[in-house]
């Protein structure tokens, strides 16, 4: 599960309001373990562009 939000953001990175909604949609999905790394990989893949999405949305 984990493989697939990650694809799915990376394919509606283009629009920051797609990519709120399924950051959303994704945090809720994973387990426990799997945000721990999914947090550090969103910041570090899309952190420069919608940082302050992703830490509002993991807050």
């Amino acid at each position: 599960m984990l493989e697939f939000c990650k694809k799915v953001l990376i394919k509606v990175s283009f629009d920051r309001s797609l990519f709120s909604k399924e950051l959303k949609k994704s945090i809720a999905w994973l387990k426990k373990d799997e945000l721990i790394l999914f947090k550090e990989w969103c910041l570090n893949r899309f952190g420069t562009t919608y940082g302050d999405v992703i830490q509002a949305s993991f807050a």
